[in-house]
């Protein structure tokens, strides 16, 4: 390896709760292992959720919605070659365990198990074995890397998109939230149900207007919401109602606004301990669901490859900011002050701004 590569520059997580730059050695790969050049990784609002609640110990590298180049390949490794574009997910369950085999492969134990080294937020990274065997994909020539970035967290979209059960296509869905995972469910949405009616709601009027300019066939601000859907299904109400903002006060808006049938997918963090309360009974007697959706398994990441590399999804319209890891807290404080939807991280040498 050439003296220049060495070391390398890595986004560590301070006590504080910010990111800040550190040299590192670079990772030498094992048998089965590849090491990756960065090209960009997706800033995650879970990586924020993370950094605000202190969750993980300083030092920790984050960073998981990857695209890289192959850097250097390990022993027996013979899917990839170095100079590959490839994109790569950071868990990946055994597909064995009871879990596994009854479907809920993102709640296998050794799917929390993080693949990457030291994390995405980092000018090399080291993907281990599991990884490179099982869920490295190389990107087609066609498709930009910006777009092969979104490949993990349109996978757990599609999950929860799948867990709602939508049969009725010309029917209503509604998204709460219309930041960067937000309208990421818009755009997924459109993608696979191009019939369907779908409201996007946020308090923010320009995620109002560019969910229009992405698909969605309404927008409102929240407290118009009841009124909207109404509007939508002649008062039958949603089909399903995908919450991206979390807590129990949302959790009521959402069950208000679903028809007897529906369902309400949770997507994402409450308060720590918040407890939801609302009463049983209509949920019981309108036969509605209250479902959870956590990460994405192997199985969507290939379905949503397949609408990537085909040309029927693509995110880039929800990217605002490209920054280079340099100023890689220059993100943080974006999305902390939701002046952002997505952050792409990357080298220096991409000339990102």
């Amino acid at each position: 390896m050439s003296e220049s590569f060495l070391h390398m520059r890595v986004a560590a997580c301070t006590p504080e709760g910010n990111l800040r730059i550190e040299h590192r050695p670079v990772p030498a790969p094992g048998p089965g292992e590849v090491v990756l050049r960065l090209v960009w990784c997706g800033f995650c609002g879970t990586d924020l959720f993370k950094l605000d609640n202190r969750s993980q110990p300083a030092g920790t590298v984050l960073g998981h919605e990857l695209v890289g180049v192959v850097h250097q390949i390990g022993a027996s490794v013979a899917t990839l070659n170095p100079g590959d574009r490839i994109v790569a997910p950071h868990h990946v369950a055994c597909g064995l365990c009871g879990l596994c085999r009854r479907g809920s492969r993102t709640l296998c134990p050794v799917f929390k198990e993080n693949l990457m080294s030291p994390g995405g937020f980092s000018e090399f990274i080291l993907l281990r074995e599991r990884v490179v065997s099982q869920a490295a994909r190389v990107i087609p020539d066609n498709v930009p890397d910006e777009s092969a970035a979104f490949l993990e967290p349109a996978a757990c979209v599609l999950r929860g998109i799948d867990k709602a059960e939508i049969q009725d296509t010309e029917g209503c869905a509604v998204v709460v939230g219309g930041g960067s995972m937000g309208l990421l469910h818009l755009v997924v949405l459109r993608a696979i149900h191009p019939d369907l009616g779908i409201i996007v709601t946020d308090p923010i009027e320009e995620r109002r207007a560019l969910a229009g300019a992405l698909g969605a066939t309404m927008s409102c601000r929240p407290e118009q919401l009841g009124v909207t859907v109404e509007k939508l299904t002649a008062g039958l109400g949603a089909d399903a109602v995908f919450d991206t903002v979390g807590g129990s006060e949302i959790l009521m808006s959402a069950l208000a606004a679903l028809r007897p049938g529906g369902t309400v997918v949770l997507f994402a963090h409450a308060a720590e301990r918040e407890t939801a309360g609302f009463e049983l009974n209509p949920l019981f007697k309108n036969e509605q669901r209250v479902v959870a959706s956590y990460s994405g398994s192997l199985d969507e990441q290939d379905r949503v490859a397949n609408l990537l590399f085909s040309g029927r999804l693509d995110p880039r319209p929800l990217i605002t900011h490209r920054i280079p890891l340099d100023h890689v807290q220059d993100a943080v404080d974006l999305a902390r002050q939701h002046q952002a939807l997505k952050i792409l991280i990357g080298p220096s040498s991409n000339g990102a701004q």
